[in-house]
């Protein structure tokens, strides 16, 4: 979405944001082919909504006042109006574009501003999990946990993609075996529905481990996420591996759905907060076994490749794509 009107002389500096239910991530671009500056990390918590947290990223390194601005959001964008899904940030597009002054702001779903950086990705940037080799010209997916799960994905279109914007982390989670129908079970006479986020996401993991515990009549510890993550890796608690290890096999389910769905012969692509920080975990986990595991469709779903996103920054650069390419359209309008 985006408003204001766009001079195509004057559009640097141009600040970016990829601002998720736990942090905010920002960063500059200073002149025309330039790269990222000035990335700073803030906690949402610490602020009212975001343009106090811009005014304190522009003010506490001295940066320059942006003129152009593109900001990825964790939650679905129709309106004018913004409600954070999984933050208490709540801001209207336009009040905010005029409070920092801005000639135009883009804002989108996080996700789909991270689609849009998925091109760019090669090398070191991507962890393959699996086998399997991308065919251009054909659909992407992109799912992540976080906060919560995000999904998006890219479609071709002419010579380039076009980026869905997707609630997908809210479909109905399904079980693929009996203990998995147990977990869920559990987890159904605590939640009326639940999706695929109320498990794939941190505080999925919180709860997946406490439905864990339920099951095996134990009584959970009180973890956070990063804890149970931690004391999975370094094999400290088996109830946290297996809780690690239904989360994986969970989100091979929902990947392959996702890659059935778009037919993503592109390839599933893995971001989020979650799964990069896993490492040989995640690639020891189940998570290939169960994307694949699709009955007749098996075969289709091997030749498809999952990568893990390695790239620290991507939605931010994702968003700076997708300003380029708004700034490009009006110009080539008149605008």
């Amino acid at each position: 979405m985006h408003s204001g009107s766009f001079h195509a002389a004057d559009t640097f500096p141009r600040l970016l944001g990829d601002i998720g239910g736990t942090n905010a991530r920002f960063a500059l671009i200073l002149a025309p082919g330039g790269e990222l500056q000035a990335i700073r990390t803030l906690p949402c918590a610490g602020f009212h909504g975001p343009n106090e947290a811009i005014e304190h990223y522009l003010a506490s390194a001295g940066l320059p006042r942006p003129r152009c601005g593109a900001f990825g959001v964790a939650t679905a964008i129709d309106s004018d109006v913004v409600h954070m899904t999984n933050n208490d940030w709540a801001f209207s597009i336009r009040a905010l574009r005029d409070t920092l002054g801005l000639q135009r702001l883009e804002v989108l779903n996080d996700f789909t501003a991270l689609a849009m950086a998925l091109p760019g990705l090669s090398g070191a940037d991507l962890l393959q999990a699996g086998g399997g080799h991308p065919i251009a010209r054909h659909a992407i997916g992109l799912i992540g946990a976080g906060t919560g799960l995000g999904v998006s994905g890219l479609v071709p279109c002419a010579h380039d993609y076009v980026p869905l914007d997707s609630e997908g982390g809210h479909v109905t989670l399904a079980a693929s075996d009996t203990h998995e129908a147990e977990l869920l079970a559990w987890l159904a006479t605590r939640h009326a529905h639940v999706s695929a986020e109320r498990v794939l996401s941190g505080p999925g993991l919180v709860a997946l481990h406490q439905a864990h515990a339920a099951i095996r009549g134990a009584q959970a510890e009180a973890l956070t996420a990063a804890q149970i993550t931690e004391n999975a890796l370094s094999g400290r608690s088996q109830l946290c591996i297996a809780t690690l290890e239904s989360f994986c096999a969970f989100l091979g389910t929902v990947a392959s759905d996702l890659a059935l769905t778009l037919g993503a012969r592109g390839g599933i692509f893995i971001g989020g907060g979650i799964v990069p920080r896993l490492g040989e975990f995640f690639l020891r986990s189940r998570f290939r076994e169960r994307f694949e595991a699709k009955g007749r469709f098996s075969a289709y779903l091997a030749a498809i490749p999952t990568f893990v996103i390695q790239a620290p920054h991507a939605g931010l650069a994702g968003a700076a794509r997708a300003l380029d390419r708004a700034l490009s359209w009006s110009a080539a309008r008149g605008d």
